[in-house]
C-alpha cells in the first residue's frame, strides 16, 4: 500500500488538473450537452471530464499491477483493460452518438475480461460470473444515473470509501485512487457543473465499483450483503425506474427525465436533491460500518430492510412528484 495522504494528494491533484484540460478540449471541439426536454440542465455545459478520473484510476491500477506479482498482477491487468474499453467507448460515444447495442456490446466484453481475470486469479466460476454481472449492472446503473450536477461522482465517492474501509494492500489503494479523482472532480461538477462526466466517466465509475466489489466479496470478512449497501440508492432508484418504464411499455435504452432524482431537480434544484441523495448514501456507509460484525443470517434481512426503506422514500417521491 502506497503512503496513503500522498497517494491521496497524488490523485486529487491528477484528477483536477485532468478535469480542467478536459474541459478546455470539450469547449474546443465543442463537444456540449445542450438543454433539452430529456435533459436535467439549462445551459449547454461540456462533457467528458470523467476521462480525468479513467486516468487518475488507469494509472494507479498500472502502477499497482507492476509492483503486485502472480494472481494480483493478472487481475490488476484484467481490470485495466475492461476499464479502458467501457472508457473508451464512452469517450467515442461522448465524440458521436453510438448504438446503445454496440456500446452494450464492448461493455459485455469488458465485463468477461473482468470475470475472466477474477476466475483465473482462483476465485472458482460462481465469482467470476457474479463480477461480470455486477460490471454490466453498475456501469449502466451510473449512466443512467448521471443526470445531475455531482450525483454520480458524490455516490462513486462514498462507495469508493466503503472498499477502501473493507480491502487491503493494492485493493484498498485502487480504492483510495478512485475516492481521491472523484473529488479531484467534483469542483468542477458541483455545486454548478462547469463539466459533465460523460459517458467516459460514469462507466468508468460503474466498472471500477465493480470490480472493487467483486474483490470484496472474496476477500472482506464482512457478510456479503452489506458490501451492497453504499450501491443501495442508485441500484433502488435506477432498478425500479427501469422497471417501471418496462412495464408502461416505454423504450427504456433511450434518454429520460423520469428517474425520482431527476424530477426532483427540477422542483428543488440540483444541490438539495445531490444533497439528499449523498446523505442516504452516508446513511447506508453508516449502516455497513457499524453493523460490520453482523452474522449472514442478520446481514440477509438487514439488506432488504434496507432495500424497502429506499423504495418506500421512492414510490413516495413518485407519487409526490407525480412522476
Amino acid at each position: 500500500m502506497p503512503d496513503l495522504p500522498v497517494w491521496l494528494l497524488l490523485h486529487f491533484l491528477l484528477a483536477a488538473a485532468a478535469t480542467q484540460a478536459a474541459r478546455a478540449y470539450a469547449l474546443r471541439r465543442r463537444l456540449l450537452d445542450q438543454p433539452g426536454e430529456r435533459r436535467s440542465h439549462t445551459v449547454a455545459t461540456p462533457r467528458g471530464g470523467g476521462i480525468a478520473v479513467v486516468l487518475s484510476v488507469l494509472l494507479a491500477a498500472l502502477w499497482l499491477a507492476m509492483l503486485a506479482a502472480g494472481k494480483d498482477r493478472m487481475l490488476f491487468g484484467s481490470f485495466a483493460i475492461g476499464l479502458a474499453l467501457v472508457a473508451g467507448i464512452g469517450w467515442w460515444d461522448d465524440h458521436r452518438p453510438l448504438s446503445p447495442w454496440l456500446r452494450l456490446a464492448v461493455q459485455a466484453i469488458a465485463a468477461s475480461i473482468l470475470g475472466w481475470g477474477l476466475y483465473q486469479a482462483g476465485t472458482g466460476p460462481w465469482p467470476a460470473l457474479t463480477a461480470l454481472v455486477m460490471a454490466l449492472v453498475l456501469v449502466n446503473v451510473w449512466n443512467f444515473m448521471d443526470g445531475i450536477d455531482g450525483i454520480a461522482s458524490s455516490q462513486a465517492a462514498i462507495a469508493a470509501s466503503a472498499y477502501f474501509w473493507v480491502l487491503n494492500g493494492p485493493w484498498a489503494a485502487l480504492a483510495a485512487s478512485l475516492l481521491a479523482a472523484c473529488l479531484g472532480f467534483l469542483p468542477f461538477n458541483f455545486p454548478k457543473a462547469r463539466i459533465f462526466l460523460g459517458d467516459v466517466g460514469s462507466g468508468a465509475l460503474g466498472y471500477t465499483l465493480a470490480a472493487l466489489l467483486a474483490v470484496s466479496l472474496q476477500t472482506s470478512s464482512l457478510a456479503w450483503p452489506l458490501l451492497l449497501l453504499p450501491l443501495a440508492v442508485f441500484l433502488v432508484d435506477a432498478g425500479f425506474t427501469l422497471i417501471s418504464r418496462m412495464l408502461a411499455g416505454e423504450r427504456w435504452w433511450t434518454p429520460h427525465v423520469t428517474h425520482v432524482y431527476q424530477q426532483a431537480a427540477f422542483r428543488f434544484g440540483h444541490v438539495r436533491v445531490t444533497g439528499a441523495y449523498f446523505l442516504l448514501g452516508a446513511v447506508t456507509l453508516m449502516l455497513m460500518l457499524l453493523l460490520s460484525r453482523a452474522s449472514l443470517q442478520s446481514a440477509l434481512m438487514i439488506l432488504p430492510g434496507c432495500g424497502l426503506v429506499l423504495l418506500a422514500l421512492w414510490l413516495g417521491a413518485r407519487k409526490g412528484l407525480k412522476i
